[in-house]
């Protein structure tokens, strides 16, 4: 048994299970002497669902999930380069797959018995954008164990890269001509969001003619602003909202091990209860039986007790009869004497 194997068992269960399975691999881990082994089992994250939902794609649906994959490098490769048309054909791929796959996910769950609701169906889906957005992100999901749902960089949505895509190439800046685009990651990690336009100079020397329209630009550059705004309104939600559930899934798992603990106790309790009834019930068996013993051979020495002056008169009547029978004898013995005497007297004088 290694962590590997028994991460790789674990995160395929349930998460209703996951904790007790957790506990079981633990313990055999301590039996067999390993407590290193044991103390990273414990360490092991229970799942969310959508977690555990976006595992199950991994696991049951492996070429999907490379075709997820494959896309997702495309597509940071050709954010990498700024492959405009690239990006686009990908973008509406994407786009499809991403939702595809969502529902399929929501398919797979509810095949296990595990419904997904409208909440836990969104990060599933913002799973897989972050798999497309961040390489990292797709090594993490590939593996087939994620504890958490998966975000993707700020700005990497649907929209944005398909835009991204259709928008026309701003001229290069002087300052701009030598570096990478803002927010490019020449390494490859995490497809960037699309450059943002650079707004035009402002001529010198008074009003022109057009100058009057650029009421409209303030205009959409406002609502711009508060779109954003509201935008990062909504990300900071989102970031509370994962953060109160991490929070709720620290405190379930807290209380989960408890409550197995506290089954555990009470198990051993009841176990312990139980042997003592037995215990107790064989003592209660053997008190019976060496109760009926004690009775039985009370009888008998009073049985014994009453017998004993008849054989001690029938002693004193056989000593007496021996006493009786010596005297006798010594009687006999005299005569006999006397007898022989007279007998040898008779023969002398004759």
């Amino acid at each position: 048994m290694d962590l590997d194997s028994v991460a790789d068992e674990l995160y395929g269960l349930p998460p209703e299970r996951f904790v007790e399975a957790r506990g079981r691999r633990a313990a055999a881990a301590r039996k067999a002497g390993d407590r290193a082994l044991a103390g990273r089992i414990t360490t092991l994250r229970r799942p969310t669902l959508s977690a555990w939902a976006s595992n199950l794609l991994v696991r049951s649906e492996p070429d999907r999930a490379a075709e997820l994959l494959r896309l997702g490098e495309g597509l940071r490769q050709a954010a990498r380069e700024l492959d405009r048309d690239r990006m686009r054909e990908l973008g509406n791929r994407r786009n499809r797959l991403v939702g595809a796959l969502s529902r399929h996910v929501g398919e797979l769950a509810g095949e296990a018995g595990r419904p997904l609701g409208e909440t836990t169906l969104r990060e599933v889906e913002s799973t897989l954008q972050a798999v497309l957005a961040d390489s990292g992100a797709a090594q993490e999901w590939a593996t087939g164990r994620l504890a958490r749902p998966l975000t993707p960089p700020v700005g990497f949505t649907g929209a944005a890269v398909a835009g991204a895509a259709r928008r026309p190439a701003p001229a290069a800046a002087p300052d701009d001509a030598a570096g990478p685009a803002a927010g490019r990651d020449d390494g490859g990690g995490t497809l960037p969001a699309a450059p943002a336009k650079r707004t035009p100079k402002e001529p010198r020397g008074g009003r022109s003619a057009a100058e009057p329209r650029r009421e409209r630009p303030g205009k959409e550059q406002r609502g711009r602003t508060a779109r954003k705004g509201r935008g990062d309104e909504r990300l900071r939600e989102q970031a509370r909202a994962r953060r109160d559930a991490e929070a709720a899934d620290r405190l379930a798992d807290g209380l989960e091990d408890e409550l197995r603990r506290a089954e555990s106790e009470r198990e051993d309790a009841g176990t312990r209860l139980k042997q003592a009834k037995e215990a107790a019930a064989a003592l209660a068996t053997e008190v019976a039986e060496a109760q009926e013993r004690l009775r039985a051979l009370r009888e008998r020495l009073d049985e014994a007790e009453a017998g004993v002056d008849p054989a001690r008169a029938a002693l004193e009547a056989a000593r007496e009869r021996v006493t009786e029978a010596r005297r006798t004898a010594g009687q006999a013995r005299r005569r006999a004497r006397t007898a022989a005497e007279l007998a040898d007297r008779l023969t002398a004088d004759s």
